[in-house]
């Protein structure tokens, strides 16, 4: 082995570890954070992606977005509507169809809960170049759909 293989072989090596800390530490963080608000992990977790939906979205998107079975994320949807932080609408262009849309103070109040516990996330990047954050958002979006990947591949494949 070169050089090179070698000192590439520690670097995936130490990633692998990393990764797998970083997906720990961010796991108990969010823990940490629903039960701080009261909330399940996997809600709090849904209520940070419909904050970065546009439109409200059906209850099956909801499923989609958090790999949850469609009952599964109807339960989830009542407990953040009791929590105040979604409400059912009917679609204006389509009646028969029910949306769930963000309640903009409660979520504004989530948002800044979200900041106030988490800190400051944006300090951790300040001593990199764009060279360098192109690199990490570019990890960022393939991680996310790798799991992604993965986690389609592990629903199907239950035991």
């Amino acid at each position: 082995m070169t050089g090179d293989a070698s000192a590439r072989t520690r670097l995936l090596s130490e990633l692998a570890t990393v990764s797998r800390r970083c997906m720990a530490s961010y796991a108990l963080f969010n823990q940490a954070v629903a039960d701080h608000l009261g909330l399940h992990p996997t809600d709090l977790q849904c209520l940070n992606l419909l904050t970065l939906e546009r439109t409200p979205v059906t209850t099956g998107r909801i499923a989609e977005l958090t790999g949850l079975t469609t009952g599964s994320a109807t339960r989830l949807v009542d407990r953040l509507e009791r929590a105040g932080y979604v409400v059912r609408e009917r679609d204006a262009a389509d009646r028969r169809r029910v949306l769930v849309a963000t309640v903009p103070g409660r979520i504004a109040e989530f948002e800044r809960a979200w900041e106030r516990l988490g800190g400051d996330w944006s300090a951790l990047f300040e001593d990199l170049d764009d060279t360098e954050l192109a690199a990490v958002a570019r990890h960022l979006k393939r991680t996310v759909a790798f799991s992604s990947d993965r986690i389609g591949h592990l629903r199907e494949n239950r035991p």
